[in-house]
């Protein structure tokens, strides 16, 4: 570990009704390793009413289809960035072990930290994403933080 902080933070991603979709995929080169500081999503929902959103951190098989995300170094380090990530899938990536699921009110948010030495670690060449399904359509931006 290099001790580079960094950030994947999404765009605004509309969720369609009863349609699971991963909104966040990470993975390291064959080379590193990962330690997941936190990660969260942040819904945009108007209803009280609505049910909650299912959210789930899991291991990802393939890549699936989705676009570029951006990734920020939280301390300016001015180390290269070797992980990628994607966002807002059009064709879902295969799944593999579910790490941590969550029930949240589509009016709010989730965000879950690790103490140290209890990060959730990711292999190199593996991949980890965030996946939503919504009972309701809503909008949603999700987040991890981590140290490569």
């Amino acid at each position: 570990m290099a001790d580079v902080f960094v950030t994947a933070q999404t765009n605004e991603i509309a969720l369609v009704a009863a349609t699971t979709k991963t909104v966040l995929q990470i993975f390291p080169p064959a080379n590193r390793r990962l330690r997941i500081r936190s990660w969260g999503v942040f819904f945009d929902g108007t209803s009280e009413t609505n049910e909650p959103v299912q959210v789930e951190l899991l291991r990802q098989t393939t890549a699936g289809t989705m676009s570029a995300l951006t990734l920020v170094d939280k301390q300016d380090s001015g180390e290269v960035i070797q992980t990628a990530a994607t966002q807002n899938a059009s064709a879902e990536p295969a799944a593999d072990a579910i790490l941590d699921v969550a029930e949240v009110h589509p009016q709010t948010g989730y965000e879950k930290f690790y103490h140290p030495g209890e990060e959730v670690k990711v292999a190199g060449s593996s991949r980890l994403g965030i996946r939503c399904t919504a009972p309701a359509g809503v909008n949603v931006r999700a987040k991890m933080e981590f140290e490569e």
